[in-house]
């Protein structure tokens, strides 16, 4: 089905509607020519005059084999979807009076999905009467964003929705890899003097 769209996509030869078309490849200069001597000249070549842009005025053409064309349009295709970085949203979640060992333990994970460049959605989850200790799962909230200041910025400062009170991180880029480590050893000559 998607090799369908493909070729749906692209007139081919006969299918060439405009009068006159500007025919580039590889071996000729882009020049406008009228359709049928553009035809023509891709029959001699024994390939095919592909309609690449059609908006253009008037439609650019180029005379290639068509099968191959779509080849490269597929390969195309596929490293730009390769490209394309799919972030994951992590969520944690805190009871309003969270102990310190859940705490610590929460933070743990947090600090691996950041580091994996997942951002993190922690948010406090309040059941009943626990909604009167908002001002504690705001500190909590504040309290996480401010321990993991090293490895995220905060997007979103905390904020009441209903029974939750949600912060989002999203992970800190990484300048350069291993050439921002080099700075940190450059004071080593100065205790030598």
């Amino acid at each position: 089905m998607k090799n369908d769209t493909l070729k749906d996509q692209y007139r081919i030869n006969e299918q060439i509607r405009a009068k006159e078309v500007r025919v580039v490849g590889d071996d000729i200069e882009p020049k406008v020519y009228p359709t049928y001597q553009a035809l023509k000249m891709a029959e001699e070549a024994e390939m095919d005059l592909v309609e690449i842009s059609p908006n253009a005025v008037p439609p650019v053409c180029k005379i290639i084999d068509y099968s191959k064309f779509l080849y490269q349009q597929k390969k195309r295709q596929k490293e730009q979807k390769a490209k394309q970085v799919k972030v994951n949203v992590k969520e944690i979640r805190f009871g309003p009076q969270t102990d310190e060992h859940d705490y610590n333990f929460k933070l743990r994970h947090a600090i691996g999905f950041l580091q994996d460049g997942d951002k993190v959605k922690a948010y406090v989850f309040f059941r009943g009467r626990s909604i009167l200790f908002k001002e504690q799962g705001e500190v909590l909230l504040l309290r996480f964003a401010n321990d993991l200041e090293e490895y995220a910025k905060v997007e979103q400062m905390p904020v009441l929705e209903g029974k939750r009170m949600t912060i989002f991180l999203s992970p800190k880029k990484k300048e350069g890899g291993k050439k921002s480590e080099k700075p940190k050893a450059a004071p080593a000559p100065n205790t030598e003097e």
